[in-house]
């Protein structure tokens, strides 16, 4: 009987694959949250928005690891000015920018290292 929990395709850049992309479509659930805060076009122009973070993972970056991870790190720096965007609009809590540059660069360090290794 093997003692391995994962199976061994989960290496790590697979890992960070696969976290990655689930991570990009929570935080294009945070998009949609914000677009609650919105009426009219704007609110209609951030729930589209919100919906191409997941469509862009499952197109790009579902296949294989390295470039996948490549795309993602693409993916969660074009979320930035959308977050931006609901910061300056104040649809998003003050504190929110300095977690998600904070959160972007230690996702990007991370994507980029599993990249390079993969």
């Amino acid at each position: 009987m093997s003692s391995v929990i994962l199976p061994p395709r989960l290496n790590g850049p697979v890992l960070l694959q696969v976290y990655g992309l689930t991570i990009l479509s929570f935080m294009a659930g945070v998009i949609w949250g914000f677009a609650t805060r919105f009426d009219g076009p704007t609110a209609n122009l951030f729930y589209a928005l919100s919906v191409l973070p997941p469509i862009w993972g499952f197109l790009t970056a579902s296949g294989a690891t390295q470039p996948a991870l490549w795309t993602l790190i693409v993916g969660f720096v074009v979320l930035l000015p959308i977050d931006w965007s609901a910061h300056r609009a104040k649809v998003a809590p003050e504190w929110w920018m300095s977690l998600r540059l904070l959160l972007t660069a230690v996702v990007v360090i991370c994507l980029g290292l599993g990249a390079v290794l993969a």
